[in-house]
């Protein structure tokens, strides 16, 4: 093909055209996946959050555990106490509240 403007500008129409065709692939693709729970940074954990904030750390999860075990967590997967939540983890050690909440939003999917 020859190097001039017309070629050039079929050739730039052609990789438009390609780039249109694999984004309408990738989005049939992904139609059938589940969208993940989101949380904005104002949204939290409920009432949970305000029981890690007056807790006293460092804090293991066991003692976590103990202590808050049955506060109910929405997930994904539909509504879980923390204590089924954190039982996926090996026992940790948290810092602060922001930590634990970490950790928690992490093992939720959110």
């Amino acid at each position: 093909m020859a190097d001039d403007k017309q070629s050039r500008d079929e050739q730039a129409d052609d990789e438009k055209r390609r780039q249109r065709e694999r984004m309408q692939e990738d989005a049939r693709t992904r139609a059938d996946e589940e969208e993940p729970v989101r949380v904005s940074p104002g949204e939290g954990l409920g009432d949970l959050d305000e029981a890690l904030k007056s807790h006293d750390y460092p804090a293991t999860t066991t003692e976590l555990v103990e202590a808050y075990g049955d506060y109910e967590l929405e997930t994904q997967g539909g509504k879980k106490s923390l204590e089924d939540v954190l039982s996926a983890t090996d026992d940790q050690i948290y810092d602060s509240a922001e930590d634990v909440r970490r950790r928690i939003l992490e093992l939720i999917g959110r």
